[in-house]
Parts: C-alpha cells; sequence; structure tokens
C-alpha cells in the first residue's frame, strides 16, 4: 500500500496454525532496495495488545533501518483465534513464538544476520522466557540480543489485592479461569499514576 511505500518497507501477513490448532495472525516488513538489510528483529506485543496499530509503526520504524521485521498476534489477540485476552499457559504462548520466528527467520533470513527480540509489555516476560528456553524447545538460532520496552516481568505490590483476596481469587481462577476481573489495591487511577514534584 501507499502507507509502506511512502515509508520504503514492503507488507505481508497471512495466518499460520500452532500445535493446538488455533490460526495465528503473523505479518512482517522487509525494507525495499536500495536499503541494505543488517539485521531481523521479531516482535513480541504484550497483553491485549496485537501487532498492528502501535506495535505495526514500531515494526515500520525499525525496518525503514534495515531490518527485516516480523510479529505474531498471540491466542485470543489481534486477528488470532481463541477467547478474547484470554491466555491459559504463556508457555503456549512462548512456543508459539519461538515456533513461528524459527519458522520466519529460516525463510527470509540467512543465519549470518543478528536477530534480536524487540518486546513490550507482557512481551518482555515472553521475550525473556523465549530466550531462556534450553534443549529440544529453545530457538533453532539463539537471538543476538533482546530489546525490553516497558517490561511487565512481574506486579508491583502496590498493585496486588489484600493477601486473603489474592489467595481466593487463585482459587476462582482454578474454577472460572475466563474471569474478566483485575482486583487492585486502592481506586485505578490513584494507583496507575504518579505525580513528579
Amino acid at each position: 500500500s501507499e502507507f509502506y511505500s511512502h515509508h520504503s518497507v514492503t507488507h505481508n501477513s497471512e495466518f499460520i496454525t500452532n500445535s493446538r490448532g488455533l490460526k495465528l495472525f503473523t505479518q512482517w516488513w522487509i525494507p525495499l532496495p536500495p536499503a541494505k538489510i543488517i539485521g531481523v528483529v521479531c516482535v513480541v506485543h504484550g497483553f491485549t495488545g496485537e501487532s498492528n496499530w502501535f506495535v505495526q509503526l514500531t515494526a515500520v520504524h525499525i525496518a525503514k533501518h534495515g531490518f527485516i521485521v516480523c510479529a505474531v498476534d498471540h491466542q485470543g489477540h489481534g486477528f488470532s483465534d481463541g477467547l478474547v485476552a484470554h491466555i491459559p499457559d504463556l508457555n503456549l504462548v512462548v512456543d508459539d513464538c519461538i515456533s513461528f520466528f524459527d519458522s520466519f527467520r529460516d525463510l527470509h533470513a540467512p543465519p549470518s544476520l543478528p536477530s534480536f527480540l524487540y518486546a513490550e509489555s507482557l512481551g518482555g516476560a515472553i521475550a525473556l522466557l523465549i530466550t531462556l528456553r534450553q534443549g529440544d524447545t529453545a530457538p533453532r538460532r539463539p537471538f543476538d540480543g533482546v530489546v525490553l520496552n516497558g517490561a511487565m516481568c512481574g506486579i508491583s505490590n502496590k498493585f496486588k489485592p489484600a493477601w486473603p483476596l489474592e489467595y481466593l481469587l487463585d482459587i476462582a481462577a482454578f474454577f472460572i479461569p475466563t474471569w474478566p476481573v483485575v482486583p487492585t489495591r486502592g481506586s485505578l487511577p490513584m494507583v496507575a499514576f504518579k505525580v513528579m514534584r
């Protein structure tokens, strides 16, 4: 489209089917000649995110500077199959990312090109889990680096509910895992914003 050619990149997308039979939306951006391709960046979006919108703008920016960029929508996110914003097991998302990134790099990037993970929010935790994988479940080609943007690798105590409620929620999650409730301590505006003085 005109948007991509204006930024000197090409864009493609396709659905792949993961090991659990879910269709996952994938897309990629490749610099147009005469740009010299200098590496590959595999993008991991955050919770309730997707590979369109802000992530796509980031991907286009990275691609026009010489990198092949690819991304996959996690199950239940973006255009991928699955219950909206429900991730029953983060390891399954890690498996999906490794599978797609390995296949993509095999098809589009010679082994001589360095490759990197770029991750935002919960994608940061996923990217770290990808790099920590060992043995048969590890990426076929290790990544040369990881860029974390606002990585969500834990939950601050100020956002956690009072301890008895936290344990009750674990029990509730066992029986009703898709219940869309996120309790916080205090009102959301009070814990979500910090005024610098």
